[in-house]
This record gives structure tokens, C-alpha cells and sequence, in this order.
């Protein structure tokens, strides 16, 4: 059986093959700092219309207008928690939500999500998504930021098999996999990142 230190080893050794920042954090609070930092860094994500750049009429305008400020989700994070990172998000300008996903699809900045299991064979996220608000979460922002315990970290997809049975059992049920940033290569065989989802995927391994 292989140690937690192994299983970690190999998870961001795969990872990091497909284009997956791994940064390690101490605690929640370390997760919090880690995404307003990033979204302080990287450029408002607007996704505009087709035609903004026309005269269009007031009501028009106000849609393509309608993304100013950067935005960070956190569907799924715990009520205290969440209430810190709202906090943070206020005094550096953004907005923070954690409902409405389908009100702000004209550029979600970063998502924040808690990862479930974390496979090593293939640096692969598993997030039981059984509601609309964090599947979303996952897939319309620009940046997702996945906090992932090492202690989840098991070494195949089959050292999940049961959970994944049990799961199985519950309704509504949606189990996210998820490895590396969104990718294609349906165009001319060229590999284009961000295309179907985030363009970066970000992982913190929590220790504990």
C-alpha cells in the first residue's frame, strides 16, 4: 500500500502533465489568500456578445455592459468559511457569490471548489457535484481553484469503487472527474486550452 507522501508524489507528478498548477496550503485560511491573490493578478474575464462592438440600443448596451467586476464562486465551501472569503472579496473590489451561476455566465473570474478524492494514477479531481450551482462552478469560470486534502489522494480509480457505488445510490447524483484545464484539439488537430471550461485548473493540496 502505497504511503500518503507517495500517493501525493505521484498525484502532482501527473498533475502537472496536463498543465495543472499544484501548490501546497497549510489550512483553509491559505486557500482563501491563494484565490483573492489570483484573481488580483489576472484580467477581468468578460465574455462579450457578438455585435457589442455595433450601436446597439440602450437595453442591448446594458447587457454587453453587464460584466464589470471580477467575480468569484464558492458553491459548495461552509457557511463560516465562505463568509471569511466574501469578506475578502469585498475589501479587494470583487464580487462573491455562491448561487445564480446561470445570472452571471458573461464571465465567471474563479471558481472555488473542495475536492472529494484525488486519483494519483492520473492526477485526476473527483467532486460530487449533485447540484447545478457547483457543476457550474466547475465549468463557466475562467480560472477553477480546487482545495484537495492529501488524505483524499488514493492511488487508482478502483480504491474509490466503493464510494462510487454509494454513491451511486443517491439522487440527484453527478460525480465531476476532472484532470487538468479544459482542452480540444477538435480544430485542425491543434491543442487549444480553455475551450469547453477553465482555462487553468489550480489545485491546493491541503495538508492533513
Amino acid at each position: 500500500m502505497p504511503s500518503t507522501e507517495d500517493l501525493c508524489r505521484t498525484f502532482v507528478e501527473k498533475a502537472k502533465a496536463v498543465s495543472a498548477f499544484v501548490s501546497e496550503i497549510s489550512s483553509e485560511e491559505d486557500a482563501l489568500k491563494y484565490v483573492i491573490d489570483l484573481c488580483e493578478k489576472k484580467e477581468a474575464c468578460q465574455l462579450l456578445a457578438s455585435g457589442c462592438e455595433r450601436d446597439l440600443s440602450a437595453k442591448a448596451e446594458d447587457l454587453c455592459d453587464g460584466k464589470q467586476k471580477k467575480v468569484i464562486t464558492a458553491p459548495g465551501l461552509k457557511k463560516a468559511l465562505y463568509a471569511k472569503l466574501e469578506s475578502r472579496c469585498n475589501k479587494a473590489g470583487f464580487d462573491c457569490i455562491k448561487s445564480g451561476m446561470r445570472d452571471h455566465l458573461a464571465g465567471v473570474d474563479i471558481g472555488l471548489t473542495y475536492a472529494d478524492y484525488g486519483i494519483a494514477e492520473t492526477g485526476t479531481l473527483m467532486i460530487d457535484c449533485p447540484g447545478e450551482e457547483l457543476r457550474l462552478a466547475t465549468m463557466v469560470c475562467e480560472f477553477h481553484a480546487c482545495v484537495l486534502p492529501k488524505s483524499k489522494i488514493r492511488k487508482d480509480s478502483y480504491a474509490v469503487e466503493k464510494m462510487m457505488l454509494t454513491r451511486m445510490k443517491k439522487s440527484p447524483n453527478y460525480m465531476a472527474y476532472i484532470t487538468g484545464a479544459s482542452r480540444t484539439a477538435d480544430i485542425e488537430r491543434v491543442l487549444a486550452l480553455g475551450v469547453h471550461g477553465p482555462l487553468e485548473l489550480h489545485i491546493l493540496l491541503l495538508e492533513g
